[in-house]
């Protein structure tokens, strides 16, 4: 163990041991997308949920077509994980700040191992739901500890790229899913326990692998262990001259030892900035609807007259679509910033929101069926919608909360973005497919408008944080034209000098 712990951190940047912590984002979304797939297959619904089968295949009025999946258990029990997730990511934070980054993210994949096997051999609706809450548990440790692993371990120069790699997982596990659901749909019986079983494949790499991961310096200097975080930080580094940032890191220790109780020093004024982003930034996530077409692509497909292959086979595609232009981001993030992929990406979900309301409203519903050109466009339209989202608010709704918090509320911070994006992500699975049945269209003009008011939020509050080292982070506030009216140039305790340099950046 000692061996692969020091080969992984020769790496400059520890890429081998970043791709071991990719891999709970990409269990996350292998269940999140499998379990898609999964309540659109006739033997599952059957077994479970046999009313939802009944609608499906023995209401044939075209009225009832976008309610065919309108079932509050069903959409219960897609939910029950986004509960879990957020009662537990608030316990999270007091382990990832006690025991460090490392014991939350193998934590989190044992709980993804017990919770894929209790769904794969479920024998009736209590197991699954044990099994999804087991689930949800996992995701509220490795969502609070994996995008502060990302941050503090890479440099500022590229650290953008390789938080947007946690996306690229995200993007993989639910292209996988699509796959293999795609692949089990004709096994009757137990086609769909294939599906839930083979999740567990990345659980066990997780659980595993993250018992060889080194720990973030930032977390060890926290912890105490000085002599052991400057050698990791030494080696990720690449070069023994690391004695500014070491003293950053043991200066931001130093405070965050003596902050108490993170939550309530997290309400303060000088935080505040920060606050909102790591409020306003995962809600945004969620409320741009990627979650509800992700989730729901081959019942939303199913419900828009496509036969269930071509459903499936259109999830694929939109899968596939979300890799591609995941890597773009990558690709630009650390060259054109946040801002701009942010700012772009916005504009173009709302001209595909726009669009697929317009087609939807004018071609389908009643006694209107979807031709094969239009349902051609309404896949393409949905790619458009999906790439803008794979390289601006997927994966910056995660790095941009995760790289502007200091040491003594990062745990804290973090746990504030993962129980918010789990709440609206519980909030929309549980009313999704009664808006989809209420508004019919006008649920993507919903989701459109308010793609309106995160863009103008980016436009107005969000500085750039490209390139920017995360204890340097202040400035970037106290410059700019709104939040330095409410970040305070001066601290109790911050002598003059700080005060001079604090003057001289904004103007």
């Amino acid at each position: 163990m000692l061996f692969l712990h020091a080969w992984l951190l020769r790496l400059g940047v520890p890429f081998l041991a970043m791709i071991l912590v990719y891999l709970p984002r990409a269990e996350f979304r292998i269940m999140f997308s499998i379990l898609g797939g999964v309540t659109s297959m006739d033997d599952f619904l059957q077994k479970f949920f046999p009313a939802v089968y009944h609608r499906k295949h023995y209401e044939n009025d075209h009225d009832s077509n976008y309610c065919k999946y309108n079932n509050q258990g069903l959409a219960m029990f897609t939910s029950s994980l986004y509960v879990a997730g957020l009662v537990a990511s608030v316990g999270a934070s007091h382990v990832t700040r006690r025991y460090g980054r490392k014991v939350s993210i193998v934590s989190g994949g044992i709980c993804f191992l017990v919770g894929a096997a209790l769904n794969a051999g479920a024998q009736n609706l209590s197991m699954l739901i044990i099994g999804r809450i087991m689930l949800g548990v996992g995701i509220g440790f490795a969502n609070q500890a994996v995008p502060l692993y990302l941050s503090e371990l890479a440099p500022p120069q590229i650290r953008g790229g390789l938080n947007i790699m946690f996306q690229l997982a995200t993007t993989l596990g639910i292209f996988s899913a699509n796959m293999v659901n795609y692949g089990t749909q004709h096994l009757e019986t137990w086609g769909w326990r294939l599906s839930l079983g083979l999740a567990a494949g990345p659980a066990l790499l997780m659980t595993v692998g993250g018992m060889f991961l080194p720990d973030t310096p930032n977390s060890l200097i926290e912890r105490g262990h000085l002599d052991k975080g400057r050698a990791v930080l030494e080696k990720i580094r690449g070069t023994r001259n690391v004695e500014a940032e070491y003293e950053d890191m043991v200066d931001a220790a130093a405070l965050a030892k003596s902050i108490r109780h993170p939550f309530r020093n997290i309400l303060e004024r000088r935080n505040r900035p920060q606050l909102v982003m790591a409020i306003s930034m995962p809600m945004f996530q969620i409320l741009t609807g990627i979650n509800s077409i992700l989730f729901y692509a081959p019942v939303l497909f199913g419900s828009l007259g496509f036969r269930a292959n071509a459903s499936l086979y259109s999830s694929v595609m939109t899968g596939a679509v979300l890799v591609a232009s995941t890597l773009v981001s990558i690709a630009t993030v650390d060259k054109w910033g946040r801002r701009a992929l942010l700012l772009s990406g916005g504009i173009q979900m709302i001209v595909s929101q726009v669009s697929v309301a317009i087609i939807l409203g004018l071609k389908f519903g009643g006694d209107k069926v979807l031709s094969k050109g239009f349902s051609a466009l309404l896949v393409a339209t949905f790619c458009l919608f999906v790439a803008a989202f794979g390289w601006s608010w997927g994966p910056l709704g995660w790095t941009v909360p995760s790289e502007i918090f200091p040491l003594e509320t990062r745990s804290a911070g973090q746990a504030i973005t993962v129980s918010v994006n789990l709440l609206f992500t519980f909030a929309i699975a549980q009313v999704f497919l009664s808006l989809l049945c209420t508004f019919r269209y006008g649920i993507f003009l919903f989701f459109a408008g308010w793609i309106c008011i995160m863009t103008a939020f980016v436009y107005l509050f969000l500085p750039e944080t490209k390139g920017v080292p995360i204890e340097e982070m202040i400035f970037q506030w106290r410059k700019h034209w709104f939040w330095k009216k409410i970040v305070p140039c001066v601290e109790e305790g911050h002598q003059m000098e700080n005060y001079q340099n604090c003057n001289s950046l904004i103007k």
